[in-house]
């Protein structure tokens, strides 16, 4: 009977140390998660992960403070490099703190907190026949997250999305909140806005608006040496034309050589309601399925290009709205593979350079294993308000789809490549975009951004004590 009460007391005691422990346990795990971006290739312990509300704004900082961890911002977690978490860091998760504050439809303004969309302005101001000016061609990303990159899109009679930020505030390193814009610490201004949130959080946005239009699609087929002329004679110098957007062949039947444009030309159409519904996603499956293809076979990439040039051609004439121009398809972005993920590169060529430089590509890449499934050709035209710019004149912005494997022997080579063909962008005078994977070296970020030695002087200067980080600022610093 002893011996049973003695049996009964130390399984009390058992059980109930068990479970202090596994509630410690799942605190700290609660604490101590890894994080990743969309590349899947830098996976990361961090300290926690905080979905930010104006409530826990003194607590973050004075806990970060007085443990001494960095702070990380991250939104969607579409840049690929860590831009948006560090190790044991607290990282700070916009995408619910996605308010719309204020509305003036006659000012043709908007303001937000910075986690909103831009699928959640579109479907906001749309029945007003407002629309956005400046923003990537997929809705997905938040506000602040492509302020913090500095992002473009299509149109090219608007530049970097900086022309359309006319105020922000921002949650500085020492716990105030100030407002930034061109009048009010205008320093700042061209600081944060593609700097990557290393100076702050950046809170609330207003924003320039512009009309909803009625576009007319047109695609023509050409030849890559007749682009430049093309464009500068049919696009650049016609008014009507306000959205442009062009691919370049990576098959291998027509490798660099084949392209089609497509143009969106202004309308006088009436009856806007007819067709101002905003779109939804709808051949997610088909696009998924092509480029599945197109990353695992020669016939393939052969097939999804002439399939999607037939597929734009036959679209000559359509109507679409400004609003819808601006709503790709984002769905097919979500690629998952245990043994391959997709990379992105960009890279920014003056007009007048684009067929010698394309000339230059091809020989270096029909000589490595690449596996570069899609380039997307934009135009972007000269903005140096931003001290990290990548717009240092008028120029053709290349996106580059890459399919690479997750070993760390795959990445050297992926990295090797990419290096080599930065410093031929480099050599034309070009530059690349930095919110991807962090293969160029601190020379080529340096050569690419002249301006480099200020920001991060500039960063030391408001952030001390380094309480913003993330891997970029690491790797650059």
């Amino acid at each position: 009977m002893k011996n049973r009460l003695y049996l009964i007391i130390f399984l009390v005691i058992y059980i109930a140390l068990f479970a202090f422990f596994v509630t410690k346990d799942q605190e700290s795990s609660r604490d101590a998660s890894v994080m990743t971006d969309v590349s899947r290739l830098m996976p990361v312990k961090i300290k926690k992960l905080i979905h930010f509300n104006e409530e826990s704004l003194t607590e973050v900082i004075q806990e970060a403070q007085e443990k001494n961890l960095p702070i990380s911002i991250a939104g969607t977690r579409h840049s690929m490099g860590g831009h948006t978490y560090y190790h044991d860091a607290i990282v700070l998760d916009m995408t619910t703190y996605n308010k719309i504050l204020s509305f003036d439809p006659k000012q043709q303004t908007i303001t937000v907190q910075s986690g909103a969309t831009w699928n959640d302005i579109q479907t906001h101001i749309n029945p007003y026949g407002l629309a956005i000016k400046i923003m990537q061609s997929q809705n997905i990303f938040t506000v602040g997250g492509s302020i913090s990159a500095n992002a473009h899109g299509r149109d090219i009679r608007f530049g970097s999305l900086i022309d359309t930020v006319k105020a922000f505030k921002l949650l500085t390193a020492n716990g105030m909140i100030i407002e930034v814009s061109r009048e009010e610490n205008e320093e700042l201004f061209s600081l944060v806005i593609g700097g990557y949130g290393l100076f702050g959080v950046i809170l609330e946005v207003e924003l320039d608006l512009t009309e909803d239009e009625v576009y007319r699609m047109d695609t023509k087929a050409l030849n890559y040496s007749e682009y430049t002329d093309y464009f500068k004679e049919q696009v650049l110098l016609n008014p009507d034309v306000h959205m442009h957007l062009a691919r370049i062949s990576t098959a291998s039947n027509y490798f660099l050589e084949d392209m089609y444009v497509t143009n969106y030309y202004l309308t006088d159409k009436t009856g806007l309601e007819e067709i101002n519904e905003l779109k939804k996603e709808q051949y997610t499956a088909v696009t998924k399925f092509s480029l599945g293809l197109a990353r695992n076979y020669e016939w393939g990439r052969n097939w999804f290009w002439d399939t999607q040039k037939t597929y734009f051609e036959k679209q000559d004439g359509t109507y679409m709205t400004r609003n819808n121009v601006m709503r790709s398809e984002s769905k097919f972005l979500e690629y998952e593979n245990d043994k391959n993920t997709d990379v992105l590169q960009e890279y920014f060529i003056p007009i007048n350079h684009f067929t010698e430089y394309i000339d230059d590509l091809r020989k270096l890449l029909e000589k490595e294993e690449l596996n570069l499934v899609n380039i997307t050709i934009r135009y972007v035209s000269k903005n140096d308000e931003a001290v990290l710019s990548y717009a240092k004149e008028d120029s053709f912005a290349l996106v580059l789809l890459i399919n690479q494997g997750f070993s760390q022997e795959q990445q050297k080579e992926t990295e090797r490549v990419i290096r080599k063909m930065v410093d031929i962008t480099l050599s034309y005078g070009g530059s690349y975009y930095l919110p991807y994977m962090l293969y160029p070296t601190k020379e080529q970020m340096l050569e690419a951004y002249p301006r480099t030695n200020e920001f991060f002087k500039q960063k030391h200067r408001y952030d001390p004590n380094d309480q913003f980080v993330n891997f970029f600022y690491e790797r650059y610093k």
